[in-house]
């Protein structure tokens, strides 16, 4: 008969070979589905490479699932859960790292199915989420770039982007913010710096996320040498850009629009108070929009009338920020007017053309001889006969003898 020290010892080891073979059991177990995960996640992306599992909101049986920026595994658990995708949170959770998941879920819109396994929900978590592609053209104003990101399908809030747009101090780590003057006059504070190009959105972005997209390329396109440049014309760069977002309205053409720039820097420099006064009618058009009402080519008095500091047919200089996001051909004409040019005055030809002068009677000959192209393209919304000099009562009604108003011509 075997002593009770023996019986001990053999009892111990006996729980010792056990515990090392559901050891080896477990690891056997885990490498196999280690591997067996490897082949089957392959498998998933080579059938997305295929084509298949190109879920969408419209997708029957389709689950939405908005991952936030910063949202931890548990985080993500309680979403699905509460949606009706895993019955078990902490069942999800080891799995998620097991498999290696753990912080590689990528923030944004998902869509998912209830019959995908937990492994098919982590894996497709960790793609790319659903984003729609808006472009944004050359001259687009805030409100309307509202509105396209909302009809490419944008759930934001407008008065949170709106807030947004007016709190430069989330965004002072963009050099081109910190430095914008701010001006209770202003309607927008970052208007003008939404970049106009294409870009790609997740439909449940937020307005930061989605502001910062914009500023993050306009910071591309803004080169050290045009704050060179800048300092040299002894302007801001906010100054910059709100000269830009005027000549962007005023013409489509590059060269055009380097003519168009020598114009509007002539008279910044005149000792003519007059001649300060840009004239211009793309402003008009803003503020028309603004309360509501349509661009056109032909401005009434009470519309040249309008009280506003972006009136720049009543105010001196510069509007108190941009009235429109100007693209890089305008950016870099206002900081590049054309060299050597004395016009202080252009006109619409009518025909997607520009007709400049150095005199106001040049500038009304020039109306006498396109005026009547003005009414003829109704496609021409965009560039007026500038600079009549309306602080000259004599001139003013020379010019209004040739044509009752001024207009504008649409971009090229």
């Amino acid at each position: 008969m075997l002593s009770k020290k023996i019986w001990v010892a053999l009892r111990i080891l006996v729980i010792i070979l056990l515990l090392f073979g559901f050891a080896v059991i477990g690891v056997f177990g885990g490498f196999n589905y280690v591997i067996s995960q490897d082949t089957r996640f392959s498998t998933l992306k080579r059938e997305l490479a295929e084509g298949k599992h190109k879920v969408k909101a419209d997708t029957e049986g389709a689950v939405t699932v908005v991952v936030e920026s910063g949202d931890s595994t548990s985080d993500i658990a309680d979403k699905l859960l509460e949606k009706g995708l895993i019955k078990n949170k902490l069942i999800f959770s080891l799995m998620s790292k097991i498999n290696g998941f753990d912080g590689a879920y990528v923030a944004g819109t998902h869509y998912l199915l209830k019959t995908y396994s937990y492994d098919e929900i982590m894996f497709f978590m960790t793609l790319e989420p659903a984003t729609v592609a808006v472009t944004i053209p050359e001259g687009a104003t805030y409100v309307q770039v509202k509105k396209l990101l909302h009809k490419a399908g944008l759930t934001f809030d407008d008065e949170e982007f709106d807030k947004c747009m007016n709190s430069p101090d989330m965004f002072v780590d963009y050099d081109f913010v910190s430095k914008i003057e701010i001006n209770d006059e202003r309607d927008y504070i970052l208007a003008g710096y939404l970049y106009p190009d294409t870009y790609m959105f997740d439909i449940n972005a937020k307005p930061e996320t989605i502001i910062r997209r914009f500023l993050n390329n306009m910071r591309s396109k803004l080169y050290e040498e045009y704050y060179t440049r800048a300092q040299g014309l002894k302007m801001s760069m906010d100054q910059v850009i709100t000269l830009a977002s005027i000549i962007q309205m005023e013409s489509g053409k590059p060269l055009d629009m380097m003519y168009i720039s020598a114009v509007f820097h002539n008279r910044l420099k005149s000792k003519d108070k007059s001649l300060r006064k840009f004239g211009s009618s793309a402003t008009i058009n803003y503020l028309v929009e603004k309360q509501g009402g349509k661009t056109s080519l032909l401005h009434s008095d009470e519309e040249l009338a309008i009280k506003s500091p972006y009136n720049t047919y009543t105010h001196e200089g510069l509007p108190p920020g941009p009235i429109c996001m100007p693209g890089l051909d305008a950016i870099s004409a206002a900081l590049y007017p054309e060299p050597g040019c004395g016009y202080l005055y252009f006109c619409a030809t009518g025909d997607g053309g520009t007709a400049f002068a150095t005199t106001l009677k040049a500038h009304q000959k020039n109306i006498a001889k396109y005026k009547d192209n003005w009414t003829k393209h109704e496609d021409v919304t965009e560039e007026e006969p500038f600079g009549e000099d309306i602080d000259d009562e004599n001139a003013r009604k020379a010019v209004e003898e040739t044509e009752p108003t001024e207009t504008t011509k649409k971009k090229n």
